[in-house]
């Protein structure tokens, strides 16, 4: 292990994907439950301190955030459907979004002026948003421009991005989207061109395309953007009709064909509902595909005594089956882990930031820049303008 020198202590060089600091990282050891909140009396400051802000303060809590958060939300949900619900709370002057970096952002674009979303912790990031910078993205559309496609390329990307990205979509004819409505959105797009680039998830891209569309595997390429020209020749640009960003969810691409396998062998009778972010070799073997509203809607509706292997983020499975005692249901791998950057809003940090609120001080505000905001807004409105389905993640 690498370490860097910082006076009398060493800290340690962690590699992405090779090593973890447990005591840094909390829930990315897995299976196995999460830590409990570090002061016995967080519970207590929590209640207290949202009771004295009142209508001040408005809490969002993602499905993927762990139970000791969940309890303090005012409402629950996925990302888009938490910044529509934000929007819909004018009068709260404080939002405090407990999920992600990209969501805060995205409830900062729909939200007035008058209003200020907060993150509680900073490093809530997502790796799959990560993998698709604004930089890269405009160097792909030069590759595309230069292999002659751009100008029949319509952008499209999924609600897991950042606003830059939102941003470059709505400046390029393109739209947002969610797992969701992701066909919808697809639909539109080639009545626009002949192409999409689709950002940032490949796995979302190609299931959709392929299972509700009727594209075939040939017909979508994977634009690596590590390698020159996306590591795609001019011909299989012009090929394609998909051209799919090389991202991923690091929880749902763990997801494998055996996982499903074996759970079948395991669990008798069983039923697999899986995320469309999973891989296109898992989504093909699972018996039912869908967003997380989706997945949570079908597990309320399902008969008493019948079996489930989920395939999403523990934390939801976990309360699902807690929730659902009348039904057995599992989590689809015995090894993947939490999502370990929603997990770090944890209460320590929630209680944090209530007691500034109300002692009259705003920690971790998210705010997109005005020229971001108009042209991310642009692609939002598009998405919302597409008929059919509600747009969920």
């Amino acid at each position: 292990m690498t370490t860097i020198a910082d006076g009398p202590k060493s800290l340690p060089l962690l590699f992405l994907g090779r090593d973890t600091d447990p005591h840094s990282e909390r829930g990315v050891e897995c299976p196995g439950a999460l830590p409990p909140a570090s002061d016995p009396d967080l519970v207590e400051r929590a209640t207290k301190a949202k009771a004295a802000l009142g209508d001040q303060v408005f809490v969002l809590g993602h499905h993927y955030q762990r139970d000791e958060v969940i309890q303090f939300a005012d409402v629950t949900g996925d990302s888009f459907k938490l910044a529509r619900d934000a929007a819909n709370r004018p009068d709260a002057p404080y939002i405090v979004f407990c999920g992600v970096h990209f969501m805060a952002e995205s409830a900062d674009i729909l939200t007035s002026e008058n209003q200020t979303v907060i993150l509680p912790d900073l490093a809530a990031g997502c790796s799959m948003a990560d993998m698709a910078r604004i930089q890269q993205v405009e160097a792909a559309w030069d590759a595309l421009a230069d292999a002659g496609v751009a100008d029949v390329t319509v952008p499209v990307t999924y609600m897991n991005s950042s606003a830059d990205i939102k941003a470059f979509c709505g400046r390029n004819g393109g739209a947002v989207c969610t797992s969701s409505n992701a066909d919808v959105a697809l639909d539109w797009a080639f009545q626009q061109g002949e192409k999409v680039l689709f950002l940032p998830d490949q796995h979302l891209g190609r299931n959709t395309a392929v299972q509700k569309m009727g594209i075939s595997l040939d017909e979508c390429v994977v634009y690596d953007p590590h390698k020159p020209g996306g590591g795609l020749t001019r011909e299989q640009l012009a090929a394609a009709k998909m051209i799919l960003w090389r991202g991923h969810c690091s929880v749902h691409g763990r997801f494998t064909p055996e996982s499903v396998d074996d759970v079948r062998a395991r669990v008798p009778g069983v039923k697999v509902l899986v995320h469309p972010e999973c891989r296109h070799e898992v989504v093909t073997k699972a018996d039912l595909v869908g967003s997380t509203e989706y997945i949570i809607k079908v597990l309320d509706e399902a008969e008493p005594g019948t079996s489930w292997a989920v395939g999403t983020e523990l934390n939801l499975v976990s309360r699902l089956a807690k929730q659902h005692a009348d039904k057995n249901v599992v989590f689809l791998d015995k090894t993947v882990c939490y999502c370990a950057t929603m997990n770090r809003i944890d209460l320590p940090h929630l209680v944090w930031t209530l007691e500034n609120l109300v002692a009259g001080h705003v920690v971790n505000p998210i705010k997109v820049d005005p020229d971001t905001e108009h042209y991310a807004k642009i692609a939002l409105d598009r998405m919302l303008a597409l008929p059919g389905k509600t747009a969920r993640d």
